[in-house]
């Protein structure tokens, strides 16, 4: 018996059966409920909002791990990765251009969505087993909710710890290494090969350099990985903006049309067997979720450690996340593939797609491309076990999250040498059900959040005219 084969199957049906009608209907649904239910208060404030990131309101003295530049980096360096540059081949690949545009929709609503689930987060801030504050879903229905919902909490968490794990973002970037560095060495292609499973013997060394990495890193804590966070995720998103920028000027005249295939294909599904524009909704929130998280739960608890007293502070900033790493990150990713034309050319997966595009777009593409998706999930893998710790700690005891890490880090080597298919799947699966608890809590509370929104701008109003 294949067990690899059979874990990979059961994967993809654990994937397929949670992301059903009713998930989709929770995320979006409740998306288009925030964004009408706040009356655009998130977006007329954006200005606000960016005045906050850029430290305007810090008091070192308020509650808190970390700034609100590094809250929002810290989540950043989780999504803006490999589920930008992978992610998105994988949603043109699947589900054709259209999926593009909903993963624009998806992301435009998560935004209202992140404004609450974030508000909250600081709202509802509660103590672990040691006495420290912290922040997170699980936190917001302990705290907020009556006992009866606590089982949502412990959901939340257990989803959490998998969910989280870096298995994806290990896969792809020993893929990434394996294309641009060792394949053109002539290296890389011997295999280990039992009666149960066969991976490559590169991918295992990969997987346990990375492990070493990333251990000496996250050993630091929070702080830590804000810190490398801050500095490498801003200068790698300028770096990849400009890239494609040159990739656009130099094929200007096929971006109208390109466009217009996104738009077209949306209500067509044509890309999707049978034609199903339900598909094509279905995949581009899917990679969308994957992509910001918004409504997935993870960004509340990394803004829930920045230092302030003022929930809707840190909501604000929070729904900037979506705007970068959906609206700007995925949409560039997205304008090289298409332009490109590699989605149609090739017979590769995920980021393999992605290089391709950029080597044929431009000289060195594929090695820089390389050098971004090697920091972007670089910085992924930093910052998802601070996530996995805080799921663990609310389970078994802040005393015990230290051994989270073991499991965190063997997930690196297992990444590297699993399969693309069943690894997505299984991260979707969680993804979906941590989506659950997220979502509900926030749609009950969300007359809360008014109240305090209405009570800082209030605030805000009166000190600016004093």
């Amino acid at each position: 018996m294949d067990i690899g084969k059979f874990l990979e199957s059961v994967m993809i049906s654990f994937g397929d059966a949670m992301w059903g009608t009713p998930l989709v209907i929770l995320l979006l649904g409740g998306g288009v409920f925030f964004f009408f239910y706040s009356r655009f208060v998130q977006f007329k404030h954006f200005g606000h909002a960016i005045n906050v990131l850029r430290g305007k309101y810090d008091d070192p003295d308020e509650e808190g791990e970390i700034s609100h530049f590094q809250a929002l980096s810290t989540h950043l360096a989780a999504t803006v990765g490999m589920g930008n540059i992978s992610g998105v081949a994988v949603a043109i690949l699947v589900g054709g251009p259209g999926a593009i545009f909903w993963m624009w929709v998806s992301a435009f609503f998560g935004m209202a969505t992140k404004f609450y689930t974030c508000s909250l987060a600081i709202m509802y801030r509660g103590k672990d087993s040691s006495g420290d504050l912290q922040g997170g879903p699980m936190y917001v229905i302990r705290e907020g909710l009556s006992k009866k919902w606590y089982w949502l909490a412990v959901l939340f968490s257990v989803a959490g710890m998998v969910g989280v794990l870096p298995i994806f973002q290990a896969n792809q970037l020993t893929q990434v290494i394996h294309d641009v560095v060792l394949q053109p060495l002539g290296m890389g292609d011997s295999y280990f090969t039992t009666s149960w499973f066969s991976i490559r013997t590169s991918d295992l060394f990969t997987g346990i350099f990375l492990t070493i990495v990333v251990t000496a890193v996250i050993y630091g804590g929070i702080k830590r990985v804000g810190t490398v966070a801050g500095k490498l995720v801003p200068v790698m998103v300028v770096v990849y903006f400009v890239t494609v920028m040159i990739i656009i000027a130099m094929n200007y005249q096929q971006v109208p049309a390109m466009f217009a295939l996104i738009f077209t294909d949306a209500f067509t599904g044509n890309a999707v067997l049978g034609g199903a524009v339900g598909s094509v909704i279905l995949i581009g929130a899917q990679r969308a979720a994957f992509s910001n998280e918004a409504g997935i739960g993870t960004a509340p608890m990394a803004h829930g450690a920045a230092k302030t007293n003022e929930p809707i502070r840190e909501g604000l900033v929070a729904m900037i996340g979506p705007a970068i790493d959906t609206l700007v990150v995925c949409t560039l990713t997205a304008i090289t593939i298409l332009l490109t034309d590699t989605w149609h050319t090739t017979s590769r997966e995920g980021v393999s797609v992605t290089l391709q595009a950029f080597d044929t777009a431009i000289p060195y593409g594929g090695y820089i491309l390389a050098l971004c998706a090697f920091i972007f999930a670089l910085t992924s893998l930093f910052s998802l076990s601070y996530y996995g710790e805080k799921c663990y700690s609310f389970l078994f005891g802040a005393h015990r999250k230290k051994q989270y890490i073991l499991l965190y880090i063997t997930s690196i080597i297992i990444g590297s040498v699993a399969s693309l298919k069943a690894i997505m799947s299984l991260i979707d699966g969680m993804y979906a059900t941590m989506a659950i608890p997220t979502m509900i809590s926030a749609l009950i509370l969300a007359p809360r959040v008014m109240e305090e929104a209405k009570k800082y701008f209030a605030k805000m109003k009166l000190e600016k005219s004093t």
